[in-house]
């Protein structure tokens, strides 16, 4: 039996413009998470770019701590389980808060393709919305890790194809 994994991309950034082919790395990650969890029912997720105050918000209003982070989880369990999506009988698996402005500061920090970044932060957070949790078990941190690097070698570009200097400002 075929799934269909939805993926819906927001953005409430300013910051940049998103780079060319990003929206489809990051629906290959979450296929790419959903396929390996052997995800076995159609799935509906958000992921929602946004920059570094709007994340440090929510960080603050869910988490309490008042400071921008990279990224969030946002699971739709209702009592015990996914909420299913009335239209499509999906599971409804959450959002995915990523901060666009604190990728290009990485990316810039590390050397890194920021599209790399961006596939590594979707899987893990992805593999939040699934259950794993590194801040309570090793064993997830691991396992985390693990996926994160098949994820981003599967999917992501040649380290060499991107420059974090050529990325459109939009200010």
């Amino acid at each position: 039996m075929a799934y269909i994994y939805k993926v819906t991309i927001v953005e409430k950034q300013t910051i940049m413009e998103l780079p060319l082919g990003l929206r489809l790395l990051v629906r290959r990650a979450c296929n790419s998470v959903l396929v390996r969890e052997k995800f076995n029912h159609s799935a509906d997720v958000s992921v929602v770019f946004v920059d570094n105050d709007y994340i440090q918000s929510l960080n603050k209003q869910y988490r309490g701590k008042d400071v921008p982070t990279d990224m969030l989880s946002f699971p739709a369990i209702k009592d015990g389980d996914y909420e299913i999506n009335p239209e499509n009988g999906a599971k409804i698996l959450g959002d995915i808060i990523l901060s666009l402005e604190k990728a290009l500061e990485e990316a810039k920090l590390y050397f890194m393709p920021l599209q790399n970044i961006i596939v590594r932060w979707t899987a893990h957070s992805l593999l939040h919305l699934l259950g794993y949790d590194h801040e309570k078990s090793g064993r997830d941190y691991e396992q985390m890790r693990f996926i994160c690097d098949d994820v981003v070698s599967e999917v992501s570009v040649p380290e060499s194809s991107c420059d974090v200097r050529s990325y459109k400002s939009r200010q």
